[in-house]
């Protein structure tokens, strides 16, 4: 009876250990996830989200590992969004605009309001999008939004008019396809990974991006202007979110971290937008390539041609007008 008991007790303190053992081998495992983004990996904004990662990792000691897929290799820019939700990858960097007509509200920030900056950009579309935090939204974690500083145009014949400019196709995405032809041009609509070799056969005469896309996306190379047209620099806000379910099932302290990265990550991005910018400037000219400044009265003559695209903004979508209002109040109050 003796020897029952003791082998039971055995037997029963063996599969505790075991238990205990697979409890903390399973503690031990690492939360794995996969991170998509759309730019090359030799870009700034790459090696910025990048980096973002690898302080999640560190800040949880290695208890999260993330995996990062630059250049659109596990999802395409307009297909990132998407793939997020439906769990292709855990987390995405893409642009809301690459995707038209889903970010109504979102849309609100990519309108060409004069911006200054990147880092004045990026704290207004992340601001927004916590303040507002839209419907649009919810089928993912949000982590933080950064956008680029000021479009511009950029092409292959001068344009120091808004007659130049006249019929002249030009690449654009979301609203800016909007300000184009508010401008008199022509929009093509595609994302930055295929804007180099439109240009390069004359698919299109030049492009409105931020002026960093000249040596980050290298289209300086083919391309002879820039166009400084500041009146109506619109920006193109950009996502970095997590799966939902995925992010539910994370532990408290892991979420922790990544709200408290997410929150600096909003300015390093935006510094990085106005670094790039510079580099962009400095390549263009070193290959040559001329800038072109607009005249005061000349500038107003661009604003005053794109009003009509805020102005269709405000009256089609519901609660446009807030929107608008609340991107003016943030660029005010992240101009200094």
């Amino acid at each position: 009876m003796k020897k029952k008991a003791f082998l039971f007790c055995l037997v029963a303190f063996l599969g505790v250990v075991f238990l205990t053992m697979a409890v903390v081998k399973a503690e031990a495992a690492p939360i794995k996830l996969t991170f998509s983004i759309f730019f090359p990996p030799t870009h700034g904004q790459a090696k910025a989200a990048i980096n973002f990662a690898k302080e999640v990792e560190k800040r949880t000691n290695g208890k999260v590992q993330i995996t990062a897929f630059p250049g659109g290799t596990l999802t395409k820019a307009p297909q990132c969004y998407d793939g997020v939700v439906k769990g292709i990858s855990d987390m995405g960097n893409s642009c809301f605009a690459y995707t038209r007509g889903r970010f109504p509200v979102m849309a609100a920030v990519d309108l060409p309001m004069g911006y200054k900056n990147g880092l004045q950009a990026s704290r207004v579309a992340n601001g927004f999008a916590k303040a507002i935090n839209p419907k649009e939204l919810q089928d993912v974690k949000l982590l933080y939004v950064h956008a680029h500083g000021p479009g511009l145009l950029h092409t292959k014949r001068p344009v120091r008019k808004l007659e130049d400019l006249r019929g002249m196709k030009i690449r654009a995405t979301g609203l800016s396809a909007k300000v184009v032809k508010a401008l008199g041009g022509v929009p093509v609509a595609m994302p930055q990974g295929g804007t180099y070799e439109a240009l390069q056969k004359g698919v299109v005469e030049g492009t409105f991006s931020p002026i960093e896309v000249l040596k980050g996306w290298k289209q300086g190379e083919v391309i002879k202007y820039t166009t400084e047209c500041f009146s109506v620099g619109y920006t193109t806000a950009m996502f970095v979110v997590m799966n939902r379910n995925k992010w539910n099932s994370l532990p408290a302290d892991v979420k922790k971290v990544f709200e408290e990265v997410s929150s600096e990550w909003v300015d390093v991005h935006g510094k990085a937008w106005n670094t790039t910018d510079k580099a962009g400037r400095d390549f263009t000219l070193s290959l040559g390539n001329k800038i072109i400044p607009l005249s005061d009265a000349e500038s107003a003559r661009w604003r005053k041609a794109v009003e009509p695209v805020i102005n269709d903004y405000m009256s089609k979508t519901p609660n446009g007008a807030a929107y608008v209002k609340e991107v003016k109040k943030l660029m005010a109050q992240y101009a200094r």
